[in-house]
């Protein structure tokens, strides 16, 4: 390879789901220029996800609704980022503001994606394939430096010792019965209608440990007061919390262990393919042709055929457009149980 870069930067501040998908990248870029230093730069809220990383030097975080917002932070990270002399920048984010990051900041070679509203301040530009999924396009970027990778790439997450020593502390301190398969709930999401039902999660939750089954649910802060919901309405001891109470990593640490995870279109079915834990995905606004599905060869996604409503938006929104949330309504719990049975019954090499 003739081409040789000392220092590559990556710039993806979107949702932690997009991070996660833009991995592959990094792993396939730091396979090919081995010597190089990759830093990313990411919100504060997916960074934790990088630590650990073989592939990745050092992450930068930009707070850009937070401390950072502004045109204050904006110079600031532009001002820590052309002291660098990153010779090649990666924006698989498709802002105007990351395209002219890279540009101000002075990287001669900058490449990303045609439908990047800053798309004109990209040195190479690479058609954003709408019928791929999202980690191959991410990885299209590549063939502008001519290199890639033919193989199937999947995301990659190392919780670290200190993480793994948390969820044996965790599952030990619980009443959960370690001797059981473990599966992983994640009800949330921040759009409303690729949330599925709660009554519905609890009464699978119930059913799964009814079945001799040990139950953990996942998610944010946020998703705590639901989670404790859930686990009210499902009323079964070998059901845990852990909402808004370890990190990114130690989160993935707990999936990974799981024998399979149930989620919405969110981030923890990324997470999933990432630790290699099969996911049942249960799709309702949203659909897999989007290019967002879960990558892995295990993984399903539960969803409702044939309605023309479907998709209503890109990411789904806060209330259904026409009022049925039908979507959502006609998956029903059964289904979703048969299909976990399936993978629990069959469980993936390593679970």
């Amino acid at each position: 390879m003739n081409q040789r870069f000392r220092r590559i930067l990556v710039i993806q501040t979107a949702f932690i789901g997009d991070v996660i998908l833009t991995l592959p990248l990094v792993q396939v870029l730091k396979r090919n220029f081995e010597d190089a230093e990759i830093d990313v730069v990411a919100t504060p809220g997916a960074a934790g996800l990088f630590t650990n990383h073989p592939a990745i030097t050092r992450v930068i975080p930009y707070d850009k609704r937070g401390v950072d917002s502004g045109i204050g932070g904006f110079l600031r990270l532009r001002q820590r980022i052309s002291g660098t002399a990153y010779e090649l920048a990666i924006v698989p984010h498709r802002s105007v503001r990351s395209a002219f990051l890279a540009f101000t900041s002075g990287i001669k070679r900058r490449i990303g994606f045609n439908n990047s509203a800053g798309r004109l301040l990209f040195t190479d530009i690479v058609r954003y394939r709408t019928e791929k999924h999202e980690i191959e396009r991410n990885l299209s970027l590549l063939d502008a430096l001519s290199v890639g990778g033919s193989n199937r790439e999947l995301p990659s997450l190392y919780p670290g010792d200190d993480d793994k020593r948390t969820i044996d502390r965790l599952l030990k301190d619980s009443d959960l019965n370690q001797s059981r398969q473990l599966v992983s709930i994640a009800p949330g999401t921040i759009w409303n209608t690729k949330r599925w039902l709660k009554e519905r999660f609890a009464e699978v939750a119930r059913q799964l440990a009814k079945e001799g089954h040990s139950l953990v649910l996942i998610g944010s802060e946020a998703d705590r007061a639901l989670c404790d919901e859930i686990r009210k309405l499902a009323n079964d001891r070998h059901i845990l919390n852990t909402a808004g109470s370890l990190t990114l990593l130690q989160s993935a640490e707990l999936i990974r262990r799981s024998t399979v995870i149930i989620s919405n279109d969110s981030a923890p079915m990324h997470i999933g393919v990432a630790v290699r834990t099969p996911v049942v995905a249960i799709f309702g606004a949203t659909v897999p042709s989007f290019g967002f599905s879960p990558y892995g060869d295990r993984d399903v996604v539960v969803e409702t055929l044939g309605l023309s409503c479907r998709p209503c938006s890109i990411h789904g929104g806060h209330v259904c457009p026409i009022k049925t949330f039908v979507c959502m309504r006609d998956i029903e719990v059964d289904r979703v149980l048969a299909t976990v049975r399936a993978q629990l019954e069959h469980p993936a090499r390593g679970h």
